[in-house]
């Protein structure tokens, strides 16, 4: 396959940052004054010192052991994507996915290695990349399009468009700076895919949104893939990868662990997440939204409320999220859900914007009662992900936040099980009858 076929190549690519320097403390004032008078040619050396690595290997920046004063963010990563290929990009916080990304996009460069780009980029990688807040909305649109190297006319074919995609229209007018962070994510996506750029780069800066324009960007990025364009893909949310993505790279500590099938690397991430299962859910950074509320735990409980490891089929099951705001507010309109996934696809969701009436207003500490009164899961190994949104803008999202080991139970009443061992974790379970009528 010739080069002209790849969107993007990396050989080798490698990152790396001073992460401080140790100032020198003078216990005499002959030796500060001395020190004041050579700061100029010690703070020139410092500087040129962060930018040169001559004396750094790899082996002295583990993550493990930063004595050498340096971090690697990405070592020695190396792979292509197609033209037209929608790929994600998965992995824990940490793991060098927005280094790779800013690197890509031209925002850093990288200490070593090589880099082939096709195309032109539009990148979204944080909130309000590439606007200038005091300029309006309107005026940020046709800035970010002379960026990318369009005409005016190129932009204004297109104007109409991205404002109705990102639904600011009574806005357009108003400095930038004066939007909520929503706001800004859906005009920046709007701006970011339908500038016509070759290549799309979206980090999980989406994970700001609302959850209907979320599925709307996730429809857009379909639409750019089938136009033959190449999207590159950032988040936690493994259901929106595997529905965008053909293909998928997952990173760890700056290294690139797997590639390959998008439902094969998500599998094998979803394995790796399950040890962090039993570490303390609040101390998990591999989560998204505002952080303003955060799930501390996962319980689940029996129909007289006592804790249980593992329940039954077709038994009560309370599953108990405990749950922490970190501000004053009162977070109101909420909407709380626990999806119960099984090799990254949802089984059961439970949600409370389907089942309740009263709006639900939470605050301080507390918890939140999800009672399925019949569990209707055959016997298997299963994950829980929970949720929290107010007025549509999500708080707290964490993929795999508990596991769920179900055994089995009488769910039919019947004193029997599923007829195949093979069917095992596979299925959910439905009360149902059967009626047999013959012809004479």
């Amino acid at each position: 396959m010739s080069t002209k076929e790849y969107a993007i190549r990396v050989d080798n690519l490698t990152k790396l940052y001073r992460i401080g320097m140790k100032d020198k403390v003078n216990e005499t004032f002959a030796g500060t004054l001395l020190n004041f008078l050579k700061s100029p040619l010690n703070n020139f050396r410092e500087y040129k010192s962060l930018y040169s690595f001559d004396d750094v290997s790899l082996d002295d920046c583990d993550d493990q052991n930063q004595e050498s004063g340096v971090l690697c963010a990405l070592r020695n990563v190396s792979f292509s994507v197609e033209q037209g290929e929608a790929i994600g990009i998965i992995g824990g916080n940490g793991a060098g996915k927005s280094t790779l990304l800013k690197i890509l996009s031209r925002i850093t460069h990288p200490t070593s290695g090589r880099i082939e780009i096709m195309g032109r980029i539009s990148s979204l990688l944080e909130v309000g990349t590439g606007f200038h807040p005091d300029l309006t909305g309107k005026d940020n649109i046709y800035l970010n399009g002379t960026i990318l190297g369009m005409r005016k006319a190129e932009v204004d074919r297109k104007f109409d468009e991205i404002v109705a995609f990102s639904g600011v229209e009574k806005f357009l007018n108003t400095p930038v700076k004066r939007y909520s962070s929503g706001m800004t994510v859906r005009l920046a996506f709007a701006v970011a895919a339908h500038l016509e750029p070759e290549i799309l780069i979206i980090d999980e800066v989406l994970a700001v949104g609302d959850t209907a324009f979320q599925k709307k960007c996730i429809g857009k990025m379909q639409d750019v893939a089938k136009g033959g364009r190449t999207v590159l893909f950032v988040s936690h949310n493994m259901a929106a990868v595997s529905k965008l993505c053909n293909s998928a790279l997952l990173m760890k500590d700056g290294r690139l662990i797997k590639s390959g099938n998008v439902d094969d690397v998500i599998a094998h991430y979803v394995t790796s997440i399950t040890d962090k299962t039993s570490d303390v859910l609040s101390e998990r950074q591999d989560r998204e939204g505002s952080g303003e509320i955060k799930i501390q735990s996962v319980d689940y409980l029996n129909e007289q409320g006592k804790k249980i490891e593992s329940p039954l089929s077709g038994s009560v099951l309370v599953i108990r999220m405990r749950y922490r705001t970190y501000s004053e507010n009162e977070f109101r309109n909420c909407r709380v859900s626990a999806t119960i996934m099984k090799d990254h696809r949802p089984f059961i969701l439970l949600d409370s914007s389907v089942v309740g009436k009263d709006k639900i207003v939470l605050s301080g500490t507390g918890y939140i009662n999800f009672i399925i009164p019949e569990l209707p899961l055959s016997k298997g190994e299963y994950h829980i992900s929970t949720f929290i949104e107010s007025d549509k803008e999500i708080l707290d999202w964490v993929d795999a936040a508990a596991e769920l080991s179900v055994i089995d139970g009488d769910f039919y009443g019947s004193g029997k099980c599923y007829p195949s061992r093979a069917w095992a974790g596979k299925t959910v379970l439905v009360k149902h009858d059967v009626n047999i009528v013959q012809d004479n």
